[in-house]
Protein backbone atom coordinates (compact mmCIF):
# COMPACT_ATOMS: atom_id res chain seq x y z
CA UNK A 1 0.00 0.00 0.00
CA UNK A 2 2.56 2.43 1.03
CA UNK A 3 5.77 1.51 -0.72
CA UNK A 4 9.07 2.31 1.80
CA UNK A 5 11.25 2.66 -0.81
CA UNK A 6 9.19 5.99 -1.89
CA UNK A 7 9.61 9.18 -0.31
CA UNK A 8 5.93 9.21 0.19
CA UNK A 9 5.89 5.66 1.30
CA UNK A 10 9.33 6.48 4.07
CA UNK A 11 7.51 9.47 5.20
CA UNK A 12 4.07 7.49 5.61
CA UNK A 13 5.83 4.51 7.01
CA UNK A 14 7.46 6.97 9.67
CA UNK A 15 4.15 8.47 11.08
CA UNK A 16 2.52 5.57 11.18
CA UNK A 17 5.42 3.96 13.54
CA UNK A 18 5.43 7.51 15.53
CA UNK A 19 1.79 6.92 15.95
CA UNK A 20 1.89 3.62 17.24
CA UNK A 21 4.08 3.94 19.76
CA UNK A 22 2.87 7.42 20.83
CA UNK A 23 0.32 5.43 22.33
CA UNK A 24 2.24 3.52 25.11
CA UNK A 25 4.27 6.78 25.18
CA UNK A 26 1.02 8.59 26.77
CA UNK A 27 -0.51 5.03 28.67
CA UNK A 28 2.94 5.27 30.44
CA UNK A 29 2.42 9.06 31.51
CA UNK A 30 -1.04 8.35 32.51
CA UNK A 31 0.46 6.21 34.78
CA UNK A 32 3.16 8.33 36.23
CA UNK A 33 6.37 6.99 33.91
CA UNK A 34 8.22 6.72 30.75
CA UNK A 35 8.51 3.82 28.78
CA UNK A 36 12.16 4.29 27.30
CA UNK A 37 12.07 2.15 24.33
CA UNK A 38 9.02 3.76 23.06
CA UNK A 39 9.64 6.83 23.89
CA UNK A 40 12.81 6.63 21.77
CA UNK A 41 11.17 5.13 18.72
CA UNK A 42 8.35 8.05 19.32
CA UNK A 43 10.66 10.78 19.73
CA UNK A 44 13.05 9.45 17.03
CA UNK A 45 10.24 8.56 14.53
CA UNK A 46 8.56 11.75 15.30
CA UNK A 47 11.40 14.38 14.17
CA UNK A 48 11.84 11.95 11.30
CA UNK A 49 8.03 12.43 10.08
CA UNK A 50 7.83 16.05 10.47
CA UNK A 51 11.38 16.75 8.91
CA UNK A 52 10.76 14.79 5.79
CA UNK A 53 7.69 16.42 5.20
CA UNK A 54 9.92 19.61 4.05
CA UNK A 55 11.20 17.15 1.67
CA UNK A 56 8.68 17.59 -0.77
CA UNK A 57 8.01 19.52 -3.97
CA UNK A 58 6.33 22.84 -3.34
CA UNK A 59 5.78 26.17 -4.12
CA UNK A 60 5.67 28.60 -0.65
CA UNK A 61 4.52 28.22 2.47
CA UNK A 62 1.75 25.64 3.37
CA UNK A 63 -0.01 24.96 6.48
CA UNK A 64 1.26 21.60 6.65
CA UNK A 65 4.82 23.14 7.27
CA UNK A 66 3.53 24.90 9.63
CA UNK A 67 2.33 22.14 11.56
CA UNK A 68 5.26 20.58 10.67
CA UNK A 69 7.82 22.93 12.46
CA UNK A 70 5.70 23.38 15.66
CA UNK A 71 6.28 19.51 15.56
CA UNK A 72 9.79 19.68 15.07
CA UNK A 73 10.25 22.04 18.33
CA UNK A 74 7.40 20.26 20.57
CA UNK A 75 9.50 16.71 19.83
CA UNK A 76 13.47 18.68 20.55
CA UNK A 77 11.55 20.22 23.25
CA UNK A 78 10.50 16.55 24.77
CA UNK A 79 13.71 15.19 23.97
CA UNK A 80 15.60 18.20 25.57
CA UNK A 81 13.10 18.07 29.05
CA UNK A 82 13.64 14.21 28.92
CA UNK A 83 17.48 13.20 27.74
CA UNK A 84 19.11 16.89 28.60
CA UNK A 85 17.36 17.37 31.65
CA UNK A 86 16.42 14.59 33.09
CA UNK A 87 12.54 15.20 33.59
CA UNK A 88 13.98 17.63 36.84
CA UNK A 89 11.80 20.05 38.03
CA UNK A 90 9.21 21.70 35.61
CA UNK A 91 10.95 19.74 32.93
CA UNK A 92 8.47 16.74 33.79
CA UNK A 93 5.75 18.60 33.04
CA UNK A 94 7.00 20.27 29.95
CA UNK A 95 8.11 16.93 28.54
CA UNK A 96 4.53 15.11 28.98
CA UNK A 97 3.27 18.45 27.49
CA UNK A 98 5.08 18.67 24.51
CA UNK A 99 5.29 14.75 23.77
CA UNK A 100 1.79 14.91 24.35
CA UNK A 101 0.93 17.86 21.90
CA UNK A 102 3.82 16.26 19.32
CA UNK A 103 1.30 13.03 18.88
CA UNK A 104 -1.81 15.08 19.30
CA UNK A 105 0.05 16.66 15.77
CA UNK A 106 0.37 13.36 14.17
CA UNK A 107 -2.86 12.57 15.61
CA UNK A 108 -4.76 15.37 13.88
CA UNK A 109 -2.47 14.85 9.86
CA UNK A 110 -3.83 11.12 10.22
CA UNK A 111 -7.57 12.61 10.20
CA UNK A 112 -6.74 15.33 7.90
CA UNK A 113 -5.09 12.42 4.77
CA UNK A 114 -8.06 9.51 6.14
CA UNK A 115 -10.42 12.25 4.98
CA UNK A 116 -8.24 12.61 1.89
CA UNK A 117 -7.47 9.32 1.09
CA UNK A 118 -10.60 7.13 2.55
CA UNK A 119 -13.64 7.81 -0.20
CA UNK A 120 -16.37 6.88 2.40
CA UNK A 121 -14.70 9.88 4.62
CA UNK A 122 -13.43 11.90 1.61
CA UNK A 123 -17.23 11.75 0.50
CA UNK A 124 -18.31 13.17 3.69
CA UNK A 125 -15.75 16.36 3.67
CA UNK A 126 -14.53 16.91 -0.16
CA UNK A 127 -13.00 20.02 0.69
CA UNK A 128 -12.57 19.51 4.55
CA UNK A 129 -14.28 22.23 5.76
CA UNK A 130 -17.76 19.94 5.92
CA UNK A 131 -18.81 19.30 9.32
CA UNK A 132 -18.08 15.36 9.54
CA UNK A 133 -14.55 16.38 9.15
CA UNK A 134 -14.82 19.32 11.96
CA UNK A 135 -16.69 17.20 14.30
CA UNK A 136 -13.83 14.59 13.53
CA UNK A 137 -10.88 16.67 14.23
CA UNK A 138 -12.86 18.63 17.21
CA UNK A 139 -13.25 15.19 18.86
CA UNK A 140 -9.18 14.15 18.61
CA UNK A 141 -8.76 17.69 20.24
CA UNK A 142 -11.10 17.24 23.27
CA UNK A 143 -9.67 13.81 23.71
CA UNK A 144 -6.08 15.33 23.89
CA UNK A 145 -6.92 18.22 26.13
CA UNK A 146 -7.96 15.78 28.57
CA UNK A 147 -5.29 13.61 28.13
CA UNK A 148 -2.33 16.06 27.94
CA UNK A 149 -4.63 18.03 31.28
CA UNK A 150 -4.58 14.48 33.10
CA UNK A 151 -0.78 13.10 32.39
CA UNK A 152 0.03 16.38 33.22
CA UNK A 153 -0.88 16.33 36.58
CA UNK A 154 -0.70 12.40 36.68
CA UNK A 155 3.26 12.47 35.61
CA UNK A 156 4.50 15.60 37.84
CA UNK A 157 2.50 13.81 40.97
CA UNK A 158 3.79 10.60 41.04
CA UNK A 159 6.48 9.69 43.12
CA UNK A 160 10.16 10.25 40.99
CA UNK A 161 12.52 6.79 41.48
CA UNK A 162 15.54 7.34 43.17
CA UNK A 163 18.65 8.60 41.55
Amino acid sequence: MFNPATFVGFHTWLSLIAIVAGFPVAAGLLRGHTRPRWTGIFLSTAFATSATGFGFPVSGVLPSHIVGAISLVLVALAAFALYGRLLQGAWRRIYAVSALLAFYLLMFVLVAQMFLKIPALHALAPTGSEPAFLVAQLAVLAAFVILIWQAARRFVQMPRPAV
